[in-house]
């Protein structure tokens, strides 16, 4: 009888080796039973003698001893089954946020600033939100891609996140990749779309320091909410995806705003349509119970809608940029739809709080939400938090107030006023008798002294921050405005749209929009 060295190799499924040597024994665990004449229960000794005799064994590859008449002494090798999932490793992931978009059924808050750079919360930015899940989940190789208003939010990043002054990634990085000019008639365009503003800089994600990440993940600079990304990639490699998509059930009222997903049992995407409307978004409703919910949540949420968050293989991805589908421009609308025909692309369910930050109104609504108890969505936990530009402001002082359902940001000073289911941010200033209700204040950038202030107010001009007995209901305040005393902006006709931007607001959707810098004059009233 003559023995030999079998070298065990993985992701592959065993073969039978003659009907005396070894076969697989149906529980899914191969290799344990050995037939023939192999007898003896000392198989060590007849493993090392085994490996002795074999010239070259490579370290770490498992071994094992065959047996059988005429099998002469040599290297077989064999294939094995997978054993477990490969873990998601955050070294092999990187992230692309994207921040370029016009902003416009945001503005006037994205007049003079990227819609990523918007303020939230009080203190953060919406580019905080993913920037801080990436974060929290491991994720420390981070490009940005910006383009309109780009400003406010380039000098964010590099306050808040960067080697020396704020966040320290060790070998991880944060790149901000700005629109540029490249050769060829292709690269004397502006951003035309998600996908090809990744297409644009598809050599950097080529590039050497690169070569070992698998997977991409695609967010976007205009959503609250908490993810762990690193669950949402596994989940990605557990299913073998070319692309997972995260999802959530969705109401008829929000549906035609979203992309929208058919999946099977298995959670695979079979068919994707981009913000369909009339019979097509009926076409689109599917029984939601598949994802877990209950029979009357699916009754109230018949969609699946996309978050606008992907993960890629990287070679997946730069395969349909490049070559499938290389005129195509956004991910949503085309990349995704077509890829639905001819690859693996599967659906994660994202069963917590999301709220895409796209309109005046959701940005509103989200804000106050803040305010709530309980609140549906809060910025202080502690095991994954929020961060920021680190601004190194007194403590609030706060003078014979009354505060009640609102967020008070650091640095600011209220003296004698009324705060009222609202967010006061950083430096804000409220004189006595300020009414401020259903209102997010965005804050300043900066202080006036109190001789500034008396001085200001003995010329008969404006301080920034809000005058003595001003009332104020439904409105967002952008930051450093002025508004000056004895003020009511309440909206009290109900006007839905307006622009008066000569004036220093506009409406949108019944909220009065301060615009930044603006000068709200002593008696105006709104």
């Amino acid at each position: 009888m003559d023995s030999c060295c079998a070298t065990l190799k993985a992701n592959a499924f065993p073969v039978k080796v003659r009907e005396g040597g070894l076969r697989n024994q149906g529980n899914g665990f191969w290799g344990e039973s050995i037939r023939g004449s192999l007898k003896s229960r000392d198989l060590s000794t007849q493993l090392l003698k085994s490996l002795k005799s074999e010239r070259k064994i490579k370290p770490g590859v498992a071994h094992s001893i065959l047996t059988s008449p005429d099998i002469s002494q040599d290297n077989v090798t064999f294939q094995a089954p997978l054993f477990e999932t490969p873990k998601a490793d955050p070294k092999n992931v990187a992230s692309i946020i994207l921040g370029g978009g016009a902003g416009t059924r945001l503005f006037p808050l994205t007049s003079k600033r990227a819609k990523p750079a918007v303020p939230i919360g009080g203190c953060y930015r919406l580019i905080d939100i993913p920037m801080s899940n990436c974060i929290n989940s491991g994720i420390k190789k981070i490009f940005i891609l910006t383009q309109f208003n780009s400003f406010s939010l380039n000098r964010h990043l590099a306050r808040t996140y960067n080697f020396g002054d704020g966040m320290n990634f060790g070998d991880g990085f944060v790149e901000v990749l700005a629109a540029t000019q490249t050769p060829g008639e292709a690269g004397k365009k502006w951003f035309q779309g998600t996908a090809d503003a990744v297409r644009q800089f598809i050599w950097v994600f080529e590039d050497a320091k690169n070569k070992n990440v698998e997977h991409i993940v695609i967010l976007s600079g205009d959503h609250l909410y908490r993810m762990n990304y690193l669950d949402f990639v596994q989940k990605h490699i557990d299913t073998n995806a070319d692309i997972t998509v995260s999802c959530i059930p969705m109401d008829e009222t929000r549906a035609s705003d979203y992309g929208l997903m058919k999946i099977d049992q298995s959670g695979r995407i079979v068919h994707f349509a981009e913000k369909p409307k009339g019979i097509d978004l009926e076409a689109m409703q599917v029984d939601t119970t598949v994802l877990g919910l209950s029979e009357l949540d699916a009754m109230t949420n018949p969609y699946i809608a996309s978050m606008g968050v992907y993960v890629f293989r990287t070679d997946v991805l730069l395969k349909l940029l490049r070559f499938s589908y290389p005129s195509s421009n956004d991910f949503g609308s085309e990349i995704i739809p077509a890829a639905v025909r001819e690859h693996n692309v599967q659906a994660y369910l994202f069963n917590d709080y999301w709220e895409d930050i796209g309109t005046v109104k959701s940005f509103f609504d989200a804000n106050l939400a803040l305010t709530e108890q309980p609140p549906k969505f809060e910025f202080n936990d502690p095991k994954t938090p929020f961060y920021t530009s680190p601004r190194f402001l007194p403590p609030t002082k706060v003078e014979k107030c009354r505060i009640m359902d609102a967020i008070i940001s650091h640095g600011c000073f209220l003296r004698e006023c009324s705060v009222q289911h609202s967010i006061v941010g950083v430096r804000s200033r409220l004189e006595y008798g300020v009414e401020l209700k259903d209102t997010m204040m965005m804050g300043a950038d900066y202080y006036q002294t109190e001789d500034e202030i008396a001085s200001l107010l003995a010329d008969g001009k404006v301080p920034v921050g809000v005058g003595e007995n001003t009332k104020i209901w439904n409105c967002i305040i952008d930051k450093n405005a002025k508004i000056g005393r004895n003020v009511v902006i309440t909206n009290a006709d109900g006007v839905e749209e307006a622009e008066r931007a000569e004036e220093g607001f506009y409406i949108r959707s019944g909220i009065t929009v301060v615009l930044k810098n603006a000068t709200i004059k002593d008696g105006t009233i709104i």
